[in-house]
């Protein structure tokens, strides 16, 4: 299969947008909550800190992101452990915002990033301490390829932290993968994508040559991230619209979509993955 998403189809709106309903690290995946009380950047900043966690990240390590996304993963590292990141996106509209985050943090010597997709990119081999794809092997078509290079890019030792939802099962996927709710999301909110089993994910992890280490289940805190943002779309909902007529609405759909099917349909896992030779 040669099919792959230009970009998430979200990430050619107008950045601002993503202000209105995100954390203000603009962090677009699950955040981890720790209490009731938790707010929605409190729970952003904590998913961070479990990441460089199961990273093994103490500082000063060499981070590559793949999907680096709004950058809060790079950003957050080089601020937080001095770590030299590199992010990876083929959204043109991120880079010039990273750029300026971590100008505004004081670490733009620590902060790259590059345009493109990863599968095409020429990187250095058994450079990286750490690699991270939050959310981002969803629009790859070939997950044992991308992580095989992953693998490459890191040095003997090195962990991968991979997390992205999936459906619970293999029946799942077949009876919901062309459903209107699965449809709407691909064709109106991300572009390609192809939502798999954890099962695949696992094996392509293990085809690709890496040693699983740890598999957490955030589907919970994924439920909760999302209705912080409905909350968040709700109550901006004017402004939303002024990015176009009827987008907070659509927004809102979009998130409710994506709720609906927690725990039923749907899981949202993360492997921890280790280069051990």
């Amino acid at each position: 299969m040669t099919v792959t998403a230009d970009t998430n189809q979200h990430y050619d709106l107008d950045p601002e947008l993503f202000g209105e309903f995100l954390d203000p690290l603009r962090k677009y995946s699950s955040a981890l909550y720790h209490a009731d009380t938790d707010t929605l950047e409190q729970a952003q900043r904590q998913k961070l800190r479990f990441v460089a966690d199961r990273l093994a990240v103490r500082g000063g390590e060499r981070l590559l992101d793949i999907g680096c996304g709004w950058g809060s993963l790079v950003v957050f590292m080089a601020e937080e452990f001095g770590c030299t990141t590199l992010g990876v996106s083929p959204a043109p509209r991120q880079h010039e915002y990273i750029a300026l985050r971590a100008a505004t943090a004081g670490v733009a010597d620590l902060v790259r990033t590059e345009v493109g997709h990863f599968e095409h990119m020429t990187l250095p081999e058994r450079h990286f301490d750490a690699v991270t794809m939050l959310g981002s092997i969803v629009h790859m078509p070939d997950p044992v390829a991308v992580l095989r290079r992953a693998r490459a890019a890191l040095r003997r030792g090195g962990h991968l932290y991979l997390s992205e939802s999936c459906f619970r099962n293999a029946a799942a996927r077949t009876a919901f993968d062309a459903n209107d709710g699965t449809e709407f999301v691909r064709e109106d909110i991300f572009g390609w994508g192809d939502l798999r089993p954890l099962s695949e994910l696992v094996a392509a992890a293990e085809d690709a040559g890496f040693s699983i280490i740890a598999v957490d289940d955030l589907t919970e805190h994924y439920r909760r991230t999302i209705e912080d943002w409905i909350g968040n779309v709700d109550a901006a909902a004017e402004r939303i619209d002024t990015h176009g007529t009827g987008m907070a609405d659509k927004l809102r759909h979009y998130l409710e979509v994506a709720n609906a099917g927690w725990g039923y349909t749907t899981k949202h896992y993360a492997l921890t993955c280790r280069r051990a030779r």
